[in-house]
């Protein structure tokens, strides 16, 4: 429910900013909007503070922070706080910069662009119930392969950017020295003293990758391509063996269609939200004296991650002039926790079953060898 927040903000900030800036007339309106925040968080302060109260379990004793910080000593603490730092700081900042997103890479009113935010982290907040029953049922660590192998995939195919790429192509060379006797639509004819006229065939344009139709009205889900072959020589001209008659251009388009790429970020949201849940599945498992502190911590982690993946998306938008670093940024730190998981896991094997992964590693001969 407390996820589901940022979807509420995504779908009711932008239609609050309009109205605040007077559809956009007033551009100054828009510093009402963090005061009217400020003062729902206040609200929300105080009646935390008149409502709530500290409740210990029967027989409890009071740690000194020092015992409270003990558990913090573990790698496995800090692993667990790079997974939340994905997938919960991770969504959060998303939620932020989607908006932004749509309206700069795809145009979008910031109203439109909330919608389409919304898709993104309505589901993921909502999911997070299904992501604790899974966990229970199959464990957090099988939970959290597929989510981070799920965020591979999913980042690997956004990080492709519309593209409209013109691209040196294969050429065509001339077989022998000579003069240009002829240049056709298709062809280059040299006229060799040794071997006589030599004709160069050539693919000539038959027009670009995509048409304007086909860019703005069509769903385009893979690249389209068109190559071609384009005289550079004239009449006249008097060539060398393997010089270069009719250079090559490749024309590459990329629609990155909107539709295609919210279902990407929908799934991303979905494994986000599985995930959420999986981390702190993996915690009483680990620390079941220290659920609190471990808790808060990794909690932190993923409040610095929501805090701080802003400040980076904008200092790699700055230095590169490219949406997409957000996705590069975060392909690398979903590799960076998958990889560190499948150590931990094949040390964990390499401990408690030896022997097994001594036959699997050598095969059938030594598992015969060694016996039952």
């Amino acid at each position: 429910v407390g996820n589901a927040g940022s979807a509420i903000t995504s779908l009711g900030a932008p239609t609050l900013l309009n109205w605040l800036t007077q559809n956009g007339t007033y551009i100054e309106g828009w510093r009402m909007l963090p005061k009217i925040y400020a003062a729902a968080l206040v609200v929300m302060g105080i009646l935390f503070f008149l409502f709530t109260h500290t409740k210990l379990a029967a027989g409890a004793q009071t740690k000194t922070m020092r015992e409270l910080l003990a558990p913090l000593k573990y790698a496995r603490v800090w692993r667990f706080g790079l997974y939340y730092f994905l997938v919960f700081g991770g969504f959060v900042a998303l939620a932020q910069w989607l908006i932004p997103y749509y309206v700069n890479a795809y145009g979008m009113t910031v109203v439109m662009a909330g919608l389409m935010a919304s898709i993104f982290s309505l589901p993921s907040g909502v999911i997070r119930a299904l992501g604790g029953w899974m966990s229970d049922v199959w464990g957090g660590r099988a939970i959290m392969q597929w989510v981070l192998g799920a965020c591979i995939l999913c980042f690997a195919l956004l990080i492709v950017p519309r593209m409209d790429i013109w691209s040196p192509g294969s050429g065509v060379l001339a077989r022998g020295p000579g003069v240009v006797k002829e240049v056709g639509i298709d062809y280059v004819i040299v006229a060799s003293p040794k071997l006589g006229d030599l004709n160069h065939s050539f693919k000539p344009s038959t027009g670009e990758a995509a048409t304007e139709t086909e860019r703005t009205e069509t769903m385009l889900v893979l690249p389209k391509s068109a190559s071609w072959q384009e005289p550079v020589v004239q009449v006249g001209d008097t060539v060398a063996k393997r010089q270069l008659l009719a250079r090559g251009v490749t024309h590459v388009f990329f629609q990155a269609n909107v539709w295609i790429f919210t279902f990407l970020v929908f799934a991303v949201g979905i494994a986000m939200g599985i995930g959420k849940a999986a981390v702190y599945k993996l915690i009483p498992d680990y620390f079941p004296a220290d659920v609190g502190v471990v808790g808060g911590m990794v909690g932190v982690l993923g409040g610095l991650g929501g805090f701080f993946c802003p400040i980076i998306f904008g200092y790699l938008l700055r230095s590169t002039g490219l949406w997409i670093t957000c996705w590069m940024f975060f392909l690398v730190l979903s590799i960076v926790c998958f990889v560190w998981l499948q150590i931990v896991i094949n040390r964990l094997v390499r401990e408690t079953a030896p022997s097994t992964v001594g036959r699997i590693e050598h095969g059938p001969l030594a598992a015969m060898q060694g016996g039952n």
